[in-house]
């Protein structure tokens, strides 16, 4: 069988906590294609440990195989350092039935989830981690080599968090990504401390708090720092329901979606006006990037899960929503290899009509 021709493209890499998971199998996938380069990689929270492992293993450990152990080494260390409260259901479900959705049902009806849930609607973390305890801070150190991750050589990363003060988005780029930028990116209000970082862009030390308010991811330093004009978003919240939400576990997981994809939206919203500008010769040829978006998701599988399976990354829900991901992404090279560097793969125009 004849080698393919090789393939730049960028990622874009949202957030979801434990559901982040599913973009490690994505990546993974990825890897293995030895046809396909990766030029930029735009990650947010969950997205932004998975994009920062990936370069760490790539540039450290000099091969894509590398990049593979990391992030398996990474998702493992992640799952380790939250054992969380004994869950019976949990343990009886995972021994007997462990799919997807009955490995979800068991953790929303856990004591941990209800408590953990009740207390941040009570209290800030102000109060109830007053020593500012992050287990994600040393877990970064430990497993990932911030050197590597700076270096000029693979992917340019661009990691998303929300300023507090300004409620913008700011990028960090190059040797501004360090474990706390990464924190930045992850940061949930609700459940930890602002992270401060002096900022020599405004000269003051600023607080931040999760980039998935702001840009989950963020688009635009691909369109403006990349050469390629290919973006494969990696959705892991669903911008699809059919059914409105009834219940208060329905409503929540629903608000938790459109307001971690409203950013996101907005973004391809405007590409799709360029496009239709470019298209209508309104902007002369060459005179602005074509970009062209590519959609990998599993909303199937995806919609089966909620605001609490994100808290809580038990092992065997990350092997299943790895194995999402590599299969979604298996099948989107299958389907879409021809459209890179040619079309866009995803109807902007049919999504915004």
């Amino acid at each position: 069988m004849a080698r393919r021709k090789t393939k730049t493209v960028n990622l874009a890499l949202q957030g979801g906590g434990a559901h982040g998971a599913f973009t490690w199998g994505v990546l993974d996938r990825v890897l293995e294609e030895e046809a396909l380069e990766i030029e930029g990689i735009s990650a947010t929270s969950a997205g932004a440990m998975n994009a920062a492992a990936l370069k760490s293993g790539l540039v450290r450990g000099g091969s894509r195989e590398a990049a593979k152990e990391t992030l398996d080494s990474f998702w493992r260390s992640v799952s380790r350092s939250s054992p969380g409260l004994p869950n019976p259901l949990l343990e009886w479900v995972r021994a007997w039935d462990p799919t997807t959705p009955n490995i979800a049902d068991a953790i929303e009806a856990g004591a941990r989830w209800g408590m953990g849930d009740a207390l941040t609607r009570m209290f800030s973390p102000y109060d109830l981690n007053p020593f500012n305890i992050n287990p994600l801070r040393d877990l970064l150190v430990k497993q990932l080599d911030f050197d590597a991750v700076c270096e000029g050589e693979g992917p340019d990363l661009f990691i998303c968090a929300t300023n507090v003060r300004t409620g913008k988005a700011r990028v960090f780029r190059g040797n501004e990504i360090n474990s706390e930028a990464i924190l930045a990116s992850t940061c949930l209000p609700t459940v930890f401390q602002a992270v401060e970082i002096d900022d020599p862009r405004t000269g003051r030390r600023e607080a931040f708090w999760d980039g998935g308010y702001t840009g989950n991811p963020a688009l635009w330093p691909l369109f403006y720092e990349t050469r390629s004009s290919d973006v494969i978003i990696v959705h892991i919240n669903p911008i699809m329901r059919e059914e409105a939400p009834y219940t208060a576990r329905e409503i929540l997981n629903r608000v938790n979606e459109v307001g971690f994809n409203s950013a996101l939206m907005g973004e391809l919203r405007a590409v799709n006006f360029a496009r239709r500008l470019i298209a209508e010769g309104r902007i002369p040829e060459g005179a602005m990037k074509a970009v062209l978006i590519h959609s990998v998701a599993d909303d199937e599988t995806m919609r089966q899960l909620g605001a609490a399976t994100k808290m809580s990354p038990d092992w065997t829900l990350l092997q299943n929503l790895k194995e999402a991901g590599r299969t979604a992404m298996d099948k989107f090279l299958k389907e879409n290899w021809a459209n890179l560097g040619e079309r866009p793969s995803v109807d902007l125009s049919a999504l915004y009509g």
